[in-house]
């Protein structure tokens, strides 16, 4: 008897830590067969290329916001910087976005350095999220009011516009949204890889202690500054991956979006509903608020501007205070402790 509960105990403790990334590519598989069923119709599309897209750009966040613990609330700043060198590139010197992906990746890592580099030593909590929403801002600042630098047009509030190509894979365009859905799954996979390998290397579990007790971290000869830059560094650069498809997906980049702190709040809550630190949580998180900013946009977008932001902080509310775990814990945990507890009277039925 004792042997049976200690064994469905392991089931059950397997499921639920080793198992995650199971359950993430299960629910990306489950997007996966929507797509297939609605590739004909292009809104629906949209609206799944948006879930994908924004699964990726919150488990790039929560490398650094859920493992590492630290409030970072200015990723729309590695967003805008991918989708800006990556768009100028290619604009200006006909790099194709696959490799200007790959430098604003690096770009956005060097900024993250940079600012980590000049706040993790002095700065922890709400004061260090304050300092990454000033380096959004102002960034947003900056490109809004700045129309030309060094000889490149940044165009200020206008935006970058990029002229379509039609199917041009090479230079990463394509003529349908469906196309575009398998490159943000292949991008969400890639994401989703990293994410996986960093909580199961030594320094996804530096980064656990570095959340759970910086100083005593510390005293155990953990190298707190060094680790905290490579996840910083590490997110960034999957944030700024993610922006190049941004801006080949919608063709155009405004400032007030992608430098935009809404953008950077999208990707928190969407990791806080979902599970904070976990590699399915950012999924569940994602499909829940594009799904409510999609309906709040066809019935209310047009009347209440930014009504969106108030229902985020209401769900957000609604999930701090009874579901403080995200969906991950309250719905996924007791569905396979379900699942291990009847399979143990099947067994002991037998």
């Amino acid at each position: 008897m004792l042997e049976s509960s200690a064994g469905r105990k392991g089931i059950r403790s397997w499921l639920l830590r080793e198992n995650d990334l199971v359950t993430a590519l299960a629910l990306l598989a489950l997007l996966v067969l929507v797509g297939l069923f609605v590739r004909g119709n292009p809104y629906l599309v949209h609206v799944l290329v948006l879930v994908v897209l924004f699964s990726s750009f919150s488990s790039a966040w929560n490398i650094i916001g859920g493992m590492g613990g630290q409030l970072a609330l200015g990723h729309s700043a590695f967003v805008g910087v991918g989708g800006y060198v990556s768009t100028l590139l290619f604009l200006y010197r006909g790099v194709t976005p696959w490799i200007g992906m790959i430098a604003g990746g690096l770009a956005a890592s060097f900024l993250s350095l940079v600012i980590g580099a000049a706040c993790f030593r002095k700065l922890r909590g709400s004061y260090f999220a304050l300092a990454t929403i000033a380096l959004t801002w102002s960034l947003k600042v900056f490109v809004e009011n700045t129309e030309n630098i060094l000889g490149i047009h940044l165009r200020g509030a206008q935006g970058l516009m990029i002229a379509p190509l039609g199917y041009a894979p090479a230079m990463y365009q394509f003529d349908t949204k469906i196309d575009y859905f398998w490159v943000a799954v292949v991008l969400f996979l890639l994401i989703l890889a990293v994410s996986f390998i960093v909580s199961k290397s030594k320094m996804g579990y530096y980064l656990e202690a570095i959340k759970n007790d910086q100083e005593a971290a510390e005293c155990l000869g953990v190298n707190v500054i060094g680790i905290k830059l490579l996840a910083f560094a590490l997110s960034a650069f999957l944030t700024a991956l993610g922006g190049t498809f941004y801006a080949q997906f919608v063709l155009y980049l405004e400032p007030r979006r992608v430098f935009g702190l809404d953008l950077t709040i999208e990707m928190v809550v969407a990791a806080i509903i979902g599970g904070l630190g976990t590699i399915s949580g950012p999924v569940m998180g994602s499909a829940v608020l594009i799904v409510i900013s999609e309906i709040i946009r066809v019935y209310l977008g047009g009347t209440y501007f930014g009504v969106h932001l108030a229902v985020y902080g209401l769900v957000l509310i609604i999930a701090v205070m009874y579901m403080p775990g995200g969906i991950r814990k309250y719905v996924f945990r007791p569905w396979v402790e379900k699942m291990t507890l009847k399979s143990g009277r099947v067994k002991h039925a037998a």
